[in-house]
């Protein structure tokens, strides 16, 4: 071979790899996740999602000629210095072209961030906030869709629930009283006041009406002499943060009344249970967005056990949530193929039709909201039984049944 000809393939083989390598670009997936603070062990949960959907697309050659790698920022507290440090820090990092979080901010104002840099973002915080910003003008918010379906049925359907498991017989309700404690965020807050509608239009009396400052709780025995005062029939809580809720938990153990307890979020963390061992066994709770790991659901088996398979812990919503979030961007991605086309990716996300680990996803044009149903995103109701949440609704779904806690009478 000549020398010309040598360098002639040289050459060719350069122009080939130059073309591969370019074309099997490293895309960065941007997580904005609690690293640190009282909510460390749900951004554990996002990462671990995120890193799981990555390995297992990378292990397939990537999506559309594009591999992934996953790039976190702490918002520590949530405060709306932290967050707006954390998503700014993720907005000006060379490659991150989309952006998946659990809960970043609590008001979700940094959607507002993400609409201006035209960035894809699927949170999965708090829907009603989410909704209040983007149905002002929906078409200026195509990058953004909430992965959390509509929160109304927080609001509305404890009461239902809970006068439900009485008829069958699971416990009386003496005076239809209520003791409700919440605490001072826009998570908590907007659901204890719809909870307090609810029941005050079904008939019942609150007894207790308790708002606690955010953030760390050392002592709940203050507000629980105040509702051993009067005893009711039902003992709520909305402070979503675990430690708070198993510290509630412990301490309404220590000389409980005949009451059920409703507890908002916490229990489905995994780090409740850690922190109560036998003293949850009875606790009732909710969620819009858990993980269907029920014969009725495939998906959300399948999910499961290869979360379980990957990490040998269960988890939470969010593990298998950021999950399926990710994977809700590499569809997208498919679809369009040049991720650096924001804007056709965005829409992309708003047309997904899916079965997911928390339902079917389908998003409300005019909120960019999941649609919320028990044929979309179910409201799923527990109770923990000897160490694990059993789901006992909706129908459609369940797992098991109700049992009377051993702290009450029928």
């Amino acid at each position: 071979m000549s020398k010309l000809t040598r360098i002639l393939a040289l050459a060719t083989a350069m122009t080939a790899f130059t073309s591969i390598a370019s074309f099997a670009d490293v895309v960065k997936i941007g997580v904005l996740a609690p690293l640190t603070g009282p909510t460390a062990s749900d951004g554990e949960e996002f990462v671990k999602g995120v890193e799981l959907a990555v390995k297992e697309a990378n292990a397939k050659g990537g999506v559309a000629g594009h591999t992934f790698e996953v790039v976190t920022a702490d918002v520590v507290d949530h405060s709306a210095a932290n967050v707006s440090s954390a998503a700014e820090r993720l907005l000006s990092t060379d490659g991150v072209e989309v952006i998946l979080t659990g809960y970043a901010s609590l008001s979700m104002f940094e959607v507002e961030l993400m609409a201006e840099a035209n960035m894809p973002y699927i949170p999965a915080g708090p829907s009603p906030q989410f909704a209040a910003i983007v149905s002002q003008d929906p078409d200026a918010y195509t990058c953004c869709w909430s992965f959390t379906a509509d929160f109304k049925g927080y609001e509305t359907d404890v009461t239902p629930m809970i006068e439900s498991l009485a008829e069958a017989g699971h416990f009386s309700i003496d005076n239809k009283t209520v003791a409700i404690i919440s605490s001072d965020n826009p998570y908590s807050k907007t659901i204890s006041e719809g909870m307090k509608t609810a029941f005050t239009d079904a008939g019942w009396t609150i007894t207790t009406d308790e708002l606690v400052p955010f953030g760390p709780v050392s002592d709940w025995r203050p507000i629980l002499a105040k509702v051993r005062e009067n005893a009711p029939d039902v003992v709520i809580n909305t402070d979503y943060i675990p430690s708070n809720a198993a510290l509630f938990t412990n301490q309404f153990r220590e000389n409980p009344t005949n009451s059920v307890v409703f507890l908002q979020y916490a229990p489905l963390v995994p780090e409740f249970v850690e922190l109560t061992k036998e003293n949850s066994n009875g606790i009732l709770y909710n969620a819009i967005g858990a993980t269907l790991d029920v014969p009725g659901h495939p998906r959300g088996q399948e999910v499961a056990a290869t979360y379980r398979n990957e990490y040998g812990v269960d988890s939470g919503a969010y593990g298998t949530g950021l999950y399926e979030m990710a994977n809700v961007y590499f569809e997208a991605l498919e679809k369009v193929g040049d991720p650096k086309d924001h804007t056709a990716i965005g829409k992309a996300i708003g047309e997904t039709r899916r079965a997911v680990t928390s339902g079917h996803l389908e998003f409300d044009p005019k909120t960019h909201v999941a649609r919320q149903g028990n044929d979309h995103i179910p409201v799923t109701f527990f109770q923990i039984q000897d160490g694990k949440g059993v789901m006992i609704g909706p129908e459609k779904y369940k797992a098991g049944d109700f049992k009377t806690p051993d702290w009450m009478s029928k």
